[in-house]
């Protein structure tokens, strides 16, 4: 795992599980990011101002003001021309959050004169940070996080109840997980339910709407980029492996999706679960003995009812 160390602002490689307290940024994409080999160009780092290196800067003096010696940014920290690097860094990026002394999210589009009592769900949709899928996961895992807006203003802390409330209602995740954000927590929630977190989520590639699931499903797989909605397919598939959580087969086809008469029993984007916030994880003794097989030939299914 590369670290940035907030005093030289130098790449260090670690081996977890051994790693020093570090801090992570949770942020949007723009068009000047700084990549893994430019930023280990010293030289260049200390004559060059863009925008994607300032949210660099700013993490690491957040970091060093709060006396933690390290930081972690997905835009300068993954070497992405390493497919094996790129692969463990998306199944590994749940955990890297959760991990983390502290998590700062920097909401570019947030005005400063807007508070968060203002913010509904269709006010919200210029603000891309609530919008993107990779976010949802950096939202729930870390368990110490605060809020920036354009200015770099700190707007509130995830630890402040008031600040989970508001989140819940712009994102519909429960107040507990956001205030927990724990395996065991997230195992408390409903496959469906999980995935109507991320049903009107955006990605950049069609492949990441799956891969930015890994960690809230709790399942590893590997990176296939030119898979297309294949990656979604095999996100199911997996979960369905660790799971008998029968609402993965609840989802309802998307109305702007082509009608087909015939469709496989598998849902081909979360948007299709949208209308399961509400479906809760039923516990019984006649439940959760389910068993549920995946083979060249379909899915069989044993289960009560």
């Amino acid at each position: 795992m590369w670290l940035i160390n907030t005093s030289t602002l130098q790449l260090e490689l670690f081996t977890p599980p051994t790693l020093p307290r570090y801090a992570i940024l949770s942020h949007t994409w723009g068009d000047d990011e700084v990549g893994f080999s430019e930023f280990r160009n010293q030289r260049w780092v200390e004559t060059t101002t863009t925008r994607g290196l300032a949210k660099i800067r700013m993490t690491c003096r957040l970091a060093r003001d709060r006396g933690i010696p390290y930081a972690w940014v997905d835009t300068c920290c993954i070497d992405k021309s390493s497919s094996a690097e790129l692969s463990e860094a998306i199944n590994s990026m749940f955990g890297w959050y959760r991990r983390s002394a502290v998590c700062f999210a920097f909401v570019e589009d947030w005005g400063p004169r807007v508070q968060w009592a203002e913010f509904g769900e269709t006010d919200l949709k210029p603000l891309k940070w609530f919008t993107r899928g990779w976010t949802l996961q950096e939202l729930i895992a870390p368990t110490a996080m605060e809020f920036y807006d354009a200015s770099w203003g700190l707007r509130g802390v995830k630890k402040d109840p008031l600040v989970v409330g508001h989140l819940s209602r712009i994102t519909g995740i429960g107040a507990r997980v956001l205030g927990d954000g724990s395996e065991s927590e997230l195992r408390s929630v409903s496959v469906g339910q999980r995935m109507s977190w991320a049903a009107y989520r955006e990605t950049s590639r069609v492949e990441d709407i799956a891969y930015c699931l890994l960690g809230i499903f709790q399942v590893n797989m590997p990176m296939l980029y030119g898979e297309g909605s294949r990656a979604f397919t095999r996100l199911q598939e997996e979960i369905i492996k660790s799971s008998t959580d029968l609402s993965i087969f609840a989802w309802c086809q998307d109305g702007g999706e082509s009608e087909s008469e015939y469709r496989g029993i598998l849902a081909c984007h979360p948007r299709e679960f949208k209308g399961l916030r509400e479906c809760e994880l039923v516990q019984s003794q006649l439940l959760g003995t389910e068993e549920i097989t995946i083979s060249n030939k379909g899915l069989r299914l044993h289960t009560s009812l």
